[in-house]
């Protein structure tokens, strides 16, 4: 079979060399003779491949030991209302505790792309399940407004609207630090004050680039663009927003952080393949020499990526230069016709998902880990052929 370039959103591409020892150990992982799919999650065996999963993530990530590793279930959408439920359970404590029930609780969200306006969207939908406190969803950023009504910039902090802690009870600051569907990317971490824990989905640039974990409150992605498979979602939660289930508005325990805590991630069955999955990735990226070391071949990837788009007359970037993303580049054509065109041509090559999202249209080129550079350098080979016929 001929080779493949699969630049998808996600589910995206694992590491060649990971798929290879997960199909060697796929009858017999780790000497005990059976499939990781059939240990139960409770046996010595499992109970290894987790805790080396944990260790590896949290030497990658230099986690400190103040924070919890959590393995969820239901997608990072689920976490939309996890961040929402344990993090004003946890300002209505406090709250109480300070003899203050009925003040209002403020959340702020930075809308830079489709993910955070979805996230902002469920924490206004579940605000009517909070009793005793009036919560309001503040869009601290909220760039469609001030962008003719389009994704593609994050304007600059002077011009965000963040809720003053000293003058409101704010439970939390979130964000997307890499919106996928928009290829918009943070270059730097929002400066919030350091009494309101800033939450952030790195669902899409997840171990792409080294992050200083102490800086956040909870990090948290799914697993199927930069780790693995579809089915587990990792969160890293600093220990002191844990609450007890009681505490807080009614949510599902499985929604809960601090079940998932004390329980290890398996108050129930967690879905054991994709953590094995998640643990071999960790693994590969060790051997790559770390987030340090990924992180400059993501970059160099990404550059000479948009070096092809920027100067061609075909080819054109909605991202303003200051925020586009090193792991999902979206570009379009002049005209649609030549984008169908385009993706003809490059299924005809072997190069797969490489259409943009249905809400957005256009190229999206995936560039993750798994990518290699060779595969970026096969794309830009193409796009300049095609241009090459198909003159401005």
């Amino acid at each position: 079979m001929s080779y493949v370039y699969n630049f998808g959103a996600g589910p995206a591409k694992i590491p060649e060399a990971v798929l290879l020892k997960a199909q060697k150990e796929f009858l017999n992982v780790n000497g005990t003779g059976m499939s990781v799919m059939e240990l139960s999650h409770r046996s010595k065996p499992f109970g290894a491949i987790l805790a080396k999963t944990k260790k590896d993530l949290s030497t990658l990530m230099n986690i400190p030991s103040n924070y919890s590793i959590l393995f969820m279930q239901g997608g990072a959408t689920t976490e939309f209302a996890s961040v929402f439920y344990n993090l004003v359970a946890k300002k209505q404590l406090e709250l109480k505790q300070a003899g203050r029930e009925d003040e209002e609780i403020v959340v702020d969200y930075l809308v830079t792309g489709a993910w955070s306006s979805k996230a902002a969207q469920e924490a206004e939908r579940l605000i009517p399940s909070v009793v005793g406190n009036r919560v309001r969803v503040n869009r601290a950023v909220n760039v469609k407004e001030v962008n003719g009504g389009k994704f593609g910039v994050i304007p600059p902090q002077s011009e965000w609207k963040l809720t003053d802690p000293k003058k409101h009870n704010v439970a939390y600051v979130y964000y997307c630090d890499n919106e996928t569907v928009h290829g918009v990317e943070f270059q730097s971490v929002p400066k919030v004050d350091p009494s309101v824990p800033l939450v952030t989905d790195v669902s899409s640039n997840f171990l792409s680039r080294p992050i200083q974990v102490s800086q956040y409150g909870i990090v948290y992605g799914g697993a199927q663009k930069n780790l693995g498979p579809a089915g587990v979602t990792i969160v890293v939660v600093r220990n002191d927003l844990l609450v007890d289930l009681n505490q807080g508005p009614v949510r599902s325990l499985m929604l809960d952080f601090k079940t998932a805590a004390d329980n290890d991630s398996m108050y129930n069955t967690p879905p054991t393949f994709a953590i094995y999955m998640v643990g071999l990735t960790l693994e590969w990226l060790i051997q790559q020499g770390g987030l340090t070391a990924i992180q400059k071949i993501n970059q160099r990837k990404a550059e000479k990526l948009y070096k092809a788009i920027d100067s061609s007359k075909l080819y054109r970037s909605p991202v303003h230069v200051n925020c586009r993303s090193h792991m999902n580049v979206v570009f379009n054509l002049t005209t649609e016709a030549l984008e169908k065109e385009f993706l003809k041509g490059a299924e005809e090559r072997n190069m797969q998902q490489l259409k943009g999202h249905r809400s957005t249209g256009g190229i999206r080129a995936s560039i993750y880990n798994a990518i290699p550079e060779k595969d970026v350098d096969a794309l830009i080979a193409y796009m300049v052929e095609f241009e090459k016929k198909h003159p401005c």
